[in-house]
């Protein structure tokens, strides 16, 4: 077979590493089958490449002239002769075979099912059909089934240069069918002598080319040594225009082993994609990775623009991730990635082998930056326009996604059983996903906003239905935008913790114990407005603020409520807090202010006690207005009043235009 020249591939060594950085070579692995509804053209029926003649060929190659074209039918042994051809001769297959010797050609074409491992190809000359069919068995040199770590190298190398011998000889799809090998993606390919790059020893897909699976393909990770923290079975490494489909790809997680040093950081990914420029993967299968399923990255650092290959335009469509160590996709450097239509299961669980890793999210969002001496921010790498949308998601460790860092990244209409967080990113959209707790979830929360800094801005949480949840949503960011959520079954509907400039908008909560709480917080230019909050439990709270805006720094800070709705007879308290303005709004239920300063509770549309007093007032006030409400009789005991002062600073109250109707 002729030999392709070996590319060099290149990663810039990275200075400063973020705690699940796969641009800097991770790996996966392990087993295990599950029933996954294939696409139509991986499971289409296969062309006939079986050699079904047993009979010697009556003739040699010797008496053959230019423009012609030879059917093979037979056995034609080449005796380990070089035959040079003449001038665009073809060869179409019929059942026989060529083996055992070289055909250098000057133009023409051969049927691909022609090729084999005894056969060695030179010269000017192109495969008759663009698609070639891969069958094992011709292929003497990709050893099937269980094996040394020697041959599994040799594995890794042998697919790959068949990938681009019938590239280079115009093939533009490569299909496997049943299949199972094991490939060594560990270790460097000798003789060289060089430092390891995961996506260089993997399996590399070229440029302009489809490897298309079935469900009967299986490639599988050589159950790596101890230690070890890279290596991907397949990779695409600075290509343009390919796919991968079908097939898949299993990790040693339980065969490998690991230190008692580990952190979480030791195994191996599945597949690479390294500076890929619109590249799909479709309908893979990712099984059991040690350290990942598929990590996206490129090479070099958007502050060396010169060296720097950014990833653009990556479509993950239709695939599994299974039962992978510590995340199932990792996304540090690219833009234009759609993740669409994807199950995520049991990502970062522990298992019997081996625990479940750092990270625990089934999609990471990562690139690393840092600051220079003169505290200038460095965007090392920058993964922004990301769309997240229509996936599965169930029993992850830690979440389904987190964007720890990014731009512009939407995570939409997806299918939730744990938790969504973002953090020093702006521009990420968190819409119409429906969240059902379950498992461990069920004790958690389901969305969280978090981050603050000058890279935090302008994100939205909107159209999500959150159920099952101890907490619905919290917000504890900046510019968070947090509007038309449905939000039920929880204990807590919305929590704010630090948030500033948050505004939380025409929301549908039901909650148990309380609908929007704050405690030992603050909220800096809030705005809560338009939502409608039911709590179901006779000892809950509409709204909780307690001990809010009450240091040096924060006694300037205002949160408004507005227009809200608030259903059945609980309360609204104001504990400790400091900075609010409470108008305009329709309450089932009563009113506490206690310890109270620069509070503003006014023009209210009705507040409407039943086993409380309108608004009752204790403890110590300061710049405390109580203004131009409607409030009706409390229905319940005659100990409650429309409004009940008992403030220890009655000049630290002012009660104007406020009324009292009977029922």
């Amino acid at each position: 077979m002729k030999k392709l020249p070996y590319f060099l591939l290149f990663l810039i060594a990275f200075s400063y590493v973020s705690c699940s950085n796969e641009g800097f070579e991770e790996i996966i692995s392990v087993e295990e089958e599950e029933e996954v509804e294939e696409d139509d053209d991986t499971n289409e029926e296969e062309e006939d490449t079986d050699i079904t003649s047993d009979n010697p060929c009556d003739f040699d190659l010797s008496d053959i002239t230019a423009n012609s074209t030879v059917t093979i039918d037979c056995l034609l042994d080449l005796e380990g002769a070089t035959i040079n051809l003449p001038a665009n001769v073809n060869f179409d297959f019929e059942g026989g075979d060529i083996f055992n010797g070289t055909l250098v050609f000057s133009g023409g074409y051969i049927d691909g099912r022609l090729l084999n491992s005894d056969l060695t190809t030179d010269g000017d000359v192109v495969l008759k059909d663009p698609t070639f069919i891969f069958t094992p068995s011709r292929w003497k040199n990709i050893i099937e089934g269980q094996t040394t770590s020697d041959i599994a190298l040799e594995n890794n190398e042998n697919l790959e240069e068949l990938f681009y011998l019938t590239k280079e000889m115009e093939a533009t799809t490569f299909k496997i069918d049943r299949f199972d090998a094991y490939f060594e993606i560990t270790k460097i390919t000798p003789p060289a002598v060089q430092t390891f790059r995961a996506s260089k020893e993997a399996v590399n897909i070229p440029s302009d080319f489809t490897l298309l699976m079935t469900d009967n393909t299986h490639l599988r990770t050589f159950p790596a040594e101890a230690e070890i923290e890279n290596g991907a079975i397949l990779a695409f490494n600075d290509v343009d225009n390919s796919t991968v489909r079908g097939g898949w790809l299993h990790g040693d997680r339980e065969q490998r082993a690991y230190t008692a040093n580990d952190v979480g950081l030791q195994g191996s990914h599945l597949m690479h994609i390294q500076s890929g420029r619109n590249v799909t993967v479709d309908n893979v299968k990712f099984i059991e990775g040690s350290k990942g399923g598929l990590t996206v990255y490129s090479k070099g650092f958007s502050t060396n623009p010169a060296d720097y290959y950014p990833t653009k335009g990556v479509v993950i469509k239709n695939c599994l991730f299974k039962d992978i160590r510590r995340m199932g996709i990792s996304l540090t450097d690219g833009s234009d990635i759609i993740v669409e239509g994807n199950t995520f299961i049991n990502n970062g669980q522990p298992m019997s082998n081996s625990d479940g890793g750092e990270v625990g999210y089934a999609v990471n969002v990562e690139p690393a930056r840092r600051r220079d001496a003169d505290g200038t921010l460095l965007e090392l790498q920058k993964a922004f326009d990301i769309i997240i949308r229509k996936n599965i998601e169930t029993n992850s460790r830690a979440g389904f996604v987190t964007v720890t860092i990014g731009q512009n990244i939407t995570v939409e209409d997806n299918d939730i059983d744990t938790r969504v967080v973002y953090s020093l990113t702006n521009g990420t959209k968190i819409l119409n996903n429906r969240f059902n707790a379950a498992g461990s979830a069920m004790e958690s929360w389901a969305i969280f906003a978090a981050g603050i800094g000058e890279t935090v801005f302008n994100n939205e949480i909107a159209g999500n239905e959150v159920s099952g949840y101890t907490t619905g949503i919290i917000v504890s960011s900046n510019e968070a935008y947090v509007h038309d959520n449905i939000i039920s079954n929880v204990a807590v509907g919305l929590q704010m913790s630090k948030p500033n400039d948050a505004r939380i908008i025409d929301n549908d909560i039901t909650a148990s114990e309380k609908g929007i709480a704050a405690t030992n917080t603050f909220i800096n230019n809030g705005e809560v407005r338009g939502n409608q909050i039911t709590t179901t439990n006779g000892n809950g709270f509409h709204i909780f603020f307690s001990t809010l805006n009450n240091t040096d720094e924060t006694r300037n800070y205002i949160v408004t409520l507005e227009e809200n709705k608030f259903f059945n007879s609980n309360k609204v308290t104001f504990a400790n807090a400091n900075g609010v303005t409470f108008r305009n709004n329709e309450l089932t239920g009563g009113i506490e202010l206690g310890n109270a300063t620069n509070i503003s509770i006014t023009s209210n549309t009705k507040i409407d006690p039943s086993d409380s007093d309108g608004i009752r007032i204790y403890g110590t006030h300061t710049d405390v207005s109580i203004s131009n409400n409607n409030i009706l009789e409390p229905s319940g005991a005659d100990r409650y009043d429309c409004i009940n002062n008992n403030s220890d600073t009655p000049n630290g109250v002012n009660l104007t235009g406020n009324t009292c109707t009977t029922r």
